[in-house]
């Protein structure tokens, strides 16, 4: 049986997320002030009112609603489950007393998966799009398909100064199954799971 060459979709990363909102500028104070994001130059062919915003590897773009009558009804009721984006967070704790400075309701939630806890923190921006804030990043990321998963890995540490450029010795990262760090052992689970489903995708199957 001839195996088909699976072709890598050209995907990067997320870019950007974009919102119609009914403030421009309400928005941008809030993303500014809460999340930590900057404003950031909007391409000048744009004829519409609008704002960028970038931080943390990721754009938020802002557009004003021309009418009220096409932006979705204000929530009362902050529900985990409807539609929203969410943030990695290294200190949950900080970010729940700045939502509190500001006046920001919240709930939060606990996810719980084998020994590892995932803690998350909603609320809702002026305009009703729901924001999720939690550390999902402690979770392990196993591929339930044979589809190629690319992971976030941690940078590399620069190797240390020397008196001779030819000593330099690159720095590389490798995963073993004694490795102790979360996303080594991750790298290792995710690899186990892709090689056990591109087997079962690839074999013949007979009666």
């Amino acid at each position: 049986m001839e195996m088909q060459e699976v072709e890598e979709t050209p995907l990067v990363s997320l870019n950007h997320v974009s919102f119609v909102c009914r403030s421009v500028t309400r928005s941008v104070k809030f993303y500014e002030e809460v999340l930590g994001f900057a404003s950031i130059k909007r391409p000048s062919s744009f004829n519409f009112h609008g704002a960028w915003l970038f931080n943390y590897g990721i754009g938020i773009h802002l557009l004003q609603c021309n009418s009220e009558e096409g932006m979705p009804k204000k929530k009362a009721v902050i529900n985990p489950k409807e539609d929203h984006i969410s943030f990695q967070c290294s200190n949950m704790q900080a970010l729940k007393r700045k939502l509190e400075r500001t006046g920001v309701e919240y709930v939060t939630a606990v996810v719980e998966e084998g020994s590892v806890q995932v803690r998350q923190l909603f609320f809702h921006d002026p305009d009703g799009h729901m924001i999720e804030i939690c550390n999902c990043e402690d979770l392990p990321v196993l591929p339930l398909s044979s589809c190629p998963v690319k992971l976030k890995l941690p940078s590399p540490m620069p190797p240390p100064p020397a008196a001779d450029p030819s000593s330099l010795i690159s720095s590389t990262i490798s995963f073993n199954a004694d490795e102790e760090s979360p996303n080594a052992r991750c790298a290792v689970k995710a690899e186990a799971v892709i090689l056990e489903n591109l087997f079962a995708d690839t074999m013949p199957i007979s009666f």
